[in-house]
């Protein structure tokens, strides 16, 4: 990846803090795109201790998924000053957490994970399209599988359940991505998905376990579990192998094509999404 630009969302924990060190261990220069900033630089500061890469591989800016003003912001400053972008990694997540709105009103979940990448990618698409061959990477997850798209109640506003609302929105993901496959063809920018597996990282945080049954699930966590480095390795994979550089629209796990459920794939639901998205996160009126 000598040469290339990437961005990260959610860089600096987890598969997102593995999915970096990889880039930079690859020669790769990464934009770390972090809510929290001050994380952010203490994470890439282990990383080049870690690796030995040159200071200039790594670049700290503030990113907040929950906010379309903040995504406004980080995209301006990347187009004003980033002359290519090789590599969007749509990586950042928040999983079962408690019923919160983001800034804008949308239910916490449903706004970071599909509609802040949902603007993030629509405001850097122009920038990734002069840099062609170039390419987004969507972290999903194979818990889309229990998600539906309930589009009279996209803010869960009549019924939350957490587990639910975390897999609505890898599904949209998924709708997200098959949909801006379509639209890219012959773009020379292609767009895959992933799921990472069940990995070690603070990505749980908001999942109440018993005290008792902490012990337990931590061991268990240890046999069973992936580490950030192994869940990070699909993601790197779609990244840089030239064995995908010219596939589109398809959905990765371990490093290999799975085959998706018809809901994950609807022509007609991810073009009514895609038309909802725009209008909730301001790119229509």
């Amino acid at each position: 990846m000598n040469g290339a630009t990437v961005i990260v969302t959610g860089a600096n924990s987890g598969i997102g803090r593995a999915t970096t060190a990889g880039i930079v261990k690859l020669g790769g220069r990464v934009i770390m795109a972090c809510r929290d900033v001050n994380s952010g630089e203490e994470t890439a500061r282990e990383i080049l201790q870690e690796t030995g890469a040159d200071r200039k591989l790594v670049l700290v800016k503030e990113l907040d998924l929950a906010s379309i003003a903040s995504i406004h912001n980080f995209c301006q400053g990347i187009i004003e000053e980033e002359p290519r972008l090789d590599v969007l990694i749509n990586n950042a997540g928040v999983y079962q957490c408690p019923y919160t709105k983001t800034e804008d009103g949308f239910e916490m979940q449903f706004g970071v994970n599909h509609l802040g990448h949902f603007l993030l990618t629509h405001l850097l698409l122009d920038l990734l399209k002069r840099s062609a061959p170039s390419r987004i990477v969507v972290v999903s997850s194979k818990l889309y599988k229990y998600g539906q798209i309930n589009f009279d109640d996209l803010n869960s506003e009549q019924n939350y359940d957490k587990a639910f609302a975390y897999s609505r929105s890898k599904l949209a993901n998924l709708l997200f991505t098959c949909e801006l496959a379509r639209r890219l063809e012959g773009s020379g920018v292609t767009v895959n998905a992933l799921s990472p597996g069940i990995v070690r990282t603070n990505l749980g945080r908001h999942v109440h376990i018993p005290v008792v049954a902490k012990p337990l699930f931590n061991l268990l966590s240890w046999g069973f579990f992936k580490s950030p480095e192994q869940g990070a390795e699909t993601s790197l994979y779609l990244a840089c192998s030239p064995d995908v550089q010219d596939v589109q629209g398809k959905f990765f796990s371990d490093c290999k094509p799975q085959v998706l459920l018809e809901k994950a794939t609807s022509k007609e639901v991810a073009c009514k999404l895609w038309d909802i998205s725009e209008v909730l996160v301001g790119i229509l009126k």
